[in-house]
């Protein structure tokens, strides 16, 4: 290894040696927001460092690549956590979640999402992954107070090492394809063998599973709505915005090198319609907010996988795009969540009746996200879903452009309820209101929902940059 593979892998650095540092913190100075802040500035840090242009694009001793996508996405993951940490800080003081674990496991888990963004080959994005889902096994589960939230994290867990085994147990069969780890020649050689070797075609049925569960594709996606109701709002942020992400990064990199393989079409078209159908209408059926979003998300996965889908379309270019969008606006949606419940708001959506006029910032906020997840001009979400419907007619995909327009016409209802309820009545009581410091976040999150919705030319640019 020299100073190049060192300059690439500098950010994983950054966040593995930070979030060590950040653990020993408390036992050291015993000072409560040191290790945030700690955290906070290696998160941004290691963010900086990526946006420098690199002398060289590959560490082949080290499997890591410094391409414009990795280091695209790893600026995003880095920032994503640094404005997750700020997020829960005064959140966790509420719930008394006091110590320096909550703040290095963030760090531990963006660095498998760094790791991941930045693999070549097969091993470090399977041992990425898979770092960033044992981070989240634990912060679904760190309010000990709550029993809930042991349930949930339990849950994720016997799942997500099933999973994990799933997606194991694929990547060996296909090596033994292959013959190789690298993605690219690992992705063209396994879908070139398929229709001669059967041991391909089950290592991708066991690929897309592992994946499908990352995803909460349907029907791998039980886990989703126990864990966005049980964690704490802030870690629902990030596991939104960042580990859903990082798994439709996952599947760029690998359809990227698979080209207009027809083999895997009717895997994803089956997971796409599940998930469009099957989460949006389970979200007209719930009264709690926070379920609400959790099945909404496993549609708008499906969103996802409709553009990876349509490749000819210029779909890994909107699947990508999407990503960074639903990211944002989850930001938005879960930061303002976290106020709304530091100040005592309920689950049930009741609860929020007349916050608009109590609390206008955060439910402004949660407003403006839900919108953007409904697809409402001029957001990003009504930016991405067009770009995604539009590659699925322009690759022939029309029958599933045409499920995910009306499913996404069905969601619109269940978004607009929520948002009726925090404008359309007075609220019952008059809650205390939430510092300027805490808003911030939630605030700047919704602004850029608006911006990437109204100017998305630069990012469409850039992505396009990566994919042609």
């Amino acid at each position: 290894m020299n100073l190049l593979d060192i300059s690439i892998a500098l950010p994983l650095l950054l966040l593995a040696i930070g979030a060590l540092v950040t653990l020993l913190t408390g036992a050291i100075t015993g000072k409560q927001g040191a290790g945030y802040l700690i955290a906070i500035l290696v998160a941004i840090g290691a963010g900086l460092w990526a946006m420098r242009p690199p002398p060289v694009l590959l560490a082949p001793n080290l499997g890591l690549s410094a391409s414009g996508l990795s280091r695209f996405f790893t600026v995003y993951f880095c920032f994503m956590a640094a404005a997750v940490l700020i997020v829960s800080y005064k959140y966790n003081q509420s719930r008394d979640l006091y110590g320096e674990e909550y703040p290095a496991t963030v760090l531990f888990a963006t660095f498998g999402m760094v790791a991941l963004a930045a693999a070549t080959d097969m091993l470090l994005l399977f041992l990425g992954l898979e770092a960033m889902t044992f981070g989240f096994y634990i912060l679904t589960a760190i309010d000990r107070e709550r029993e809930v939230a042991a349930e949930a994290g339990l849950k994720y867990l016997l799942l997500g090492a099933l999973s994990a085994a799933f997606l194991a147990f694929g990547i060996g069969l296909l090596y033994c394809v292959g013959g190789t780890l690298a993605i690219d020649d690992l992705m063209r050689s396994t879908l070139a063998a398929t229709s001669q070797r059967p041991l391909a075609l089950a290592g991708w049925a066991f690929v897309l599973l592992g994946i499908g569960f990352k995803l909460s594709l349907v029907p791998a996606h039980l886990w989703a709505p126990d864990v966005y109701e049980a964690a704490p709002p802030p870690v629902v942020a990030f596991l939104s915005a960042g580990s859903k992400v990082a798994a439709i990064l996952l599947l760029l990199f690998l359809l990227q090198g698979a080209g207009d393989s027809v083999i895997l079409r009717v895997p994803l078209f089956a997971l796409a319609v599940g998930s469009m159908v099957v989460g949006n209408l389970a979200a007209l059926r719930q009264n709690r907010v926070r379920r609400m979003l959790a099945y909404s998300s496993i549609a708008q996965m499906g969103y996802v996988v409709v553009a990876l889908l349509s490749q000819q379309g210029n779909g890994l270019q909107a699947a990508a795009f999407y990503a960074i969008g639903y990211g944002v606006m989850n930001l938005a949606a879960f930061g303002a969540i976290t106020i709304l419940e530091t100040s005592g708001c309920g689950a049930e959506i009741d609860a929020y009746r007349g916050r608009g006029f109590s609390q206008p910032i955060p439910s402004a906020v949660l407003a403006v996200s839900l919108l953007a997840l409904a697809g409402i001009p001029p957001t990003v979400g009504f930016t991405g879903k067009f770009l995604i419907f539009a590659s699925a007619l322009r690759a022939g995909e029309t029958s599933l452009a045409v499920i995910g327009i009306l499913t996404a016409a069905v969601s619109i209802y269940y978004y607009l309820r929520l948002v009726a309820a925090l404008y359309l009545h007075q609220a019952a009581e008059q809650p205390a209101r939430s510092a300027i410091t805490a808003q911030l976040v939630p605030v700047l999150a919704a602004v850029l929902t608006v911006l990437l919705g109204v100017f998305p030319e630069r990012l469409l640019l850039f992505l396009q940059a990566q994919f042609f």
